[in-house]
Parts: structure tokens; C-alpha cells; sequence
């Protein structure tokens, strides 16, 4: 699957930029006057010697507390590994500056998943004379522990939180802190959904992974577990309705018959028999919205035989 690096950082760093600041560079964030932020268009400019052209990607118009005039910021996501990166951040540091003539913030977020060792300055000179040190802000997200991210309430983090370091193993286990997260930013739909778009186009669960989570869930706070379920329920809704009715009707059956195998065993067979007989995709959404919230197999029975009876009445 292609994966549209440029737009999907654009726009979360453009929706969420002072809390993008404030999680990975706070000195610069207590400095930065945010009740002025603009951000200008994608400037192109021509590498005459490779015969190239090359667009900055994000361009922050902004001021510092307590000083007069304006400043930028220029961040750049790279989702590759390029020789002389270095080179090509002073390249646009000095063509903004000269276009701009103002104090310009240079930020690199390196998005690939290798680990690697990225230089943060760019020198020339001679023996006999030090010429130019040229330094930027570098992000390099796969270095970064995620762990020491999950208890903080930014949706800068929590997004990013799919490209930092963590195992395969670890998988499930960071979808599930990033639904904690969402649940307590408690932001508007279209955002939530925003950071979520983001999360999922990096860190897709399997089939198998997503039953793992459920699992999951089943083992956290119950309120927090409700909340996460309609969040996550929404967007179910929502897919759903590009699939044909038939196929979401398998899916849902499926999804609840082996939550009831693996938390319950054999001793769910009659639930789940009860399950693929049910026809009614709303039924097994509401079935959805509280199966992963039952502790025991009797709280299993009661949501789904209750969900059963409520429809006939």
C-alpha cells in the first residue's frame, strides 16, 4: 500500500502544532508565541546543479514570546533514507532566509524504520577556517521509546505512536495505549478520527491482532473499555457501511464468536451457535458495543440474550 507521507504529517502537524512542539521540543515551545501561527505555501525551489526541484513541506509563520517581528519554522518529515540530507536542510534553511530574512527554526523528522544515526548539522570550512555550522532540530522517531509517551495527553504522541521503537510483539499492546490515549484527549470526532486515520495507515492490525485486542480490553478499567468501544464502534459503523450487508454480517459474527472462544472456551458454544444465527447487523452491533466489557461468561450471556430479547419486544 502507498502511503501518502507528505499529507498525512502535513496535516497533523498543521492541526496539532503547538502539541507537537510541546512533546519533543519543549524549550522551544515555552519560547514560541502561539496566538500568532500561519502557515505559508509549499515553497519550490531548483537545485540548479542536480536539476531538481525540491518543496519544503511544512512553513510555520510565527513570532517568540517577548520579541518583535516574526520568525519561521521549517519542518521536514523525511520517509526515506537520502545521502546528504544534512546538505539539503541548509540548502532550504539558506534559500528561506534569503527569501524571508527573518530567525528560521530548521526541524527534521525522520519517518523510515530503519535505525540509524542522522547528523543534526551541516559544516564547511578548511583547516586553517571553520566557515559555516549549520544545526537543526532532528526527530528520529524509531529511536524513540514509546512507553515514555502513553501517559501523557498529546495527540501529537499518541498518533506517532505507531512509528516509534517498539517490538513486533508489542504491537497490540501499542494499538491498545493509543486508544487509552484517545479516550482521554476527548477531542471532536473529526480529530479523533484524524489521529486515528494517521495511527492505522502506519500500525494496520491483522485479524489476529484485533482478537488479541479485544482480549485485551476485556482486562482494563470497564468504564474505560466502554469508552474506547464506542469510539472504536463509530468507526466500525462507518466501514461498514462501504461493505456489502452480507459480508458485515459475517465479520461481526466472526469477531464476537472468537472473543467467546478465547476468553470463554467450550464453555461459550451455546452463545456463539446463538450468535450465527442472528441476521440483524444492529443486534450484533449492540452486541459489539458491550461483549468486550464481560468479565464472566454469565455477563457474556446476559449482553448477548439480552440484545436478542430487546429486538423482539
Amino acid at each position: 500500500m502507498n502511503i501518502d507521507h507528505d499529507r498525512l504529517f502535513k496535516e497533523l502537524i498543521e492541526t496539532f502544532f503547538a502539541e507537537f512542539m510541546q512533546a519533543f521540543f519543549p524549550r522551544a515551545y515555552e519560547a514560541i508565541d502561539f496566538t500568532h501561527v500561519r502557515f505559508l505555501q509549499q515553497e519550490v525551489f531548483t537545485d540548479v546543479t542536480a536539476g531538481e526541484k525540491h518543496e519544503v513541506d511544512i512553513l510555520v509563520e510565527t513570532r517568540l514570546k517577548g520579541e518583535e517581528g516574526l520568525i519561521m519554522v521549517h519542518i521536514e518529515p523525511q520517509s526515506y533514507v537520502q545521502k546528504e540530507f544534512n546538505e539539503r536542510m541548509f540548502i532550504y534553511f539558506s534559500r528561506l532566509y534569503e527569501q524571508h530574512r527573518c530567525k528560521i527554526l530548521p526541524i527534521a523528522i525522520f519517518t523510515y524504520d530503519q535505525v540509524r544515526d542522522e547528523p543534526d548539522t551541516f559544516t564547511s570550512g578548511f583547516t586553517f577556517l571553520d566557515v559555516l555550522r549549520f544545526r537543526f532540530y532532528k526527530l528520529e522517531l524509531k529511536k524513540l521509546p514509546w512507553r515514555e509517551y502513553i501517559h501523557s495527553n498529546n495527540p501529537v504522541a499518541a498518533a506517532l505512536l505507531s512509528k516509534m521503537g517498539f517490538k513486533d510483539e508489542e504491537r497490540v499492546q501499542v494499538k491498545l495505549e493509543f486508544l487509552r490515549m484517545l479516550t482521554r484527549l476527548k477531542l471532536d470526532p473529526a480529530r479523533m478520527e484524524m489521529l486515528a486515520g494517521f495511527f492505522e495507515s502506519y500500525l494496520k492490525l491483522s485479524q489476529e491482532e484485533e482478537e488479541r485486542l479485544n482480549c485485551e480490553l476485556g482486562r482494563i478499567d470497564k468504564k474505560e473499555a466502554e469508552t474506547i468501544m464506542q469510539i472504536t464502534t463509530s468507526w466500525h459503523e462507518r466501514g461498514r457501511m462501504e461493505g456489502r450487508m452480507e459480508g458485515r454480517m459475517e465479520k461481526s459474527q466472526e469477531i464476537i464468536c472468537k472473543y467467546l472462544s478465547r476468553k470463554f472456551g467450550q464453555q461459550s458454544a451455546d452463545l456463539q451457535e446463538k450468535v450465527q444465527k442472528i441476521s440483524d447487523l444492529q443486534i450484533l452491533d449492540r452486541i459489539l458495543d458491550e461483549l468486550f466489557t464481560a468479565g464472566t461468561i454469565e455477563e457474556a450471556r446476559a449482553v448477548i440474550l439480552g440484545k436478542i430479547a430487546g429486538n423482539l419486544q
